[in-house]
């Protein structure tokens, strides 16, 4: 059997056109995406999903990930390509990335502009991600993103532009170091919503959610990690209960540290047992939590 790259396909702009409203929906398959490409390496394909990426929950990153794992039995694949949608792609490259053990690399890749739009980019960077994945010199470098003619490491991957054709960067600047990969263990069941801090923040919402027993709780905090007093005190509060907090910040570039004193600094919430995400923004760190929590180890272990 020759060696080929598999591409899974799980909708998003890249296989979308537009309906008699002019509204984008995915229409394209697995099989119509690679001819768009008119890549000449060896290609299977299996369909996953037809989704907006907004939409990809707990459960359907449990099937990618076990989708993926399972097609890497096989020693004839060279790589994995996965076409996603834009919103959410670093959030599935890293859900993939932190399990990935395999030294085949896995490559996300997606389009800014629909299929049927007058210049469109999912061909081009589609074609490009094959490529990638087909490379034995990206070996042992994890999961990875290809777009708009660059190609990214998972870990600490954002989308910095709502409509650039170069929609992605690293909020550290450079690769990051990766941690031992995780278990595949179910994340479906767990539930760990996101809150974003603004100034002079009250704790009122923090409580709200802490009522509703969650497994843990993201703060998308102010600069290197600080919120206001009354949303510092409740999640002093919500540490108290034993909810792991990861403190992750709304700046897109540079790693949070715990620096600042007073009831919503930083250092104050570090000393309470508030987790620093690093250079991991927030629905990366959500993602490194669920994870920690599914397999039983240290949330501050993995970031």
């Amino acid at each position: 059997m020759e060696p080929f790259v598999l591409l899974i396909a799980t909708g998003g702009t890249i296989a979308c056109t537009a309906d008699a409203d002019g509204a984008l929906v995915p229409t394209l398959n697995a099989e119509e995406l690679v001819r768009s490409s008119g890549t000449a390496e060896s290609v299977r394909v299996h369909d996953a999903l037809r989704l907006d990426s907004s939409a990809i929950t707990f459960a359907d990153l449990d099937k990618l990930r076990s989708l993926t794992a399972k097609a890497l039995q096989d020693p004839q694949i060279r790589g994995i390509v996965m076409s996603h949608g834009t919103d959410s792609m670093a959030e599935t490259a890293f859900a993939l990335d932190i399990v990935h053990d395999d030294p085949r690399p896995i490559v996300l890749t997606g389009a800014q502009h629909a299929a049927d739009h007058q210049h469109p980019d999912g061909p081009g960077n589609l074609a490009s991600a094959i490529a990638v994945a087909a490379d034995p010199l990206r070996r042992n470098n994890g999961v990875l993103l290809h777009f708009g003619g660059a190609t990214l490491p998972a870990r600490g991957l954002l989308k910095r532009d709502t409509h650039a054709l170069d929609a992605f960067a690293l909020s550290s600047g450079r690769p990051l170091p990766r941690p031992a990969a995780l278990g595949r263990a179910s994340l479906a069941d767990l539930r760990i919503p996101i809150l974003r801090a603004w100034p002079g923040a009250e704790g009122d919402i923090v409580d709200a959610i802490a009522s509703s027993n969650p497994d843990g709780i993201v703060i998308e905090a102010l600069g290197s990690g600080n919120v206001g007093p009354g949303m510092g005190a409740a999640i002093a509060r919500v540490l108290r209960l034993g909810i792991p907090v990861v403190i992750t910040s709304s700046v897109p570039y540079g790693e949070v540290t715990f620096a600042y004193g007073g009831a919503g600094g930083g250092a104050t919430l570090g000393s309470r047992g508030a987790i620093a995400a690093g250079f991991l923004r927030a629905g990366q760190a959500r993602i490194a939590l669920a994870t920690a929590l599914a397999n039983g180890v240290d949330p501050a272990s993995v970031f």
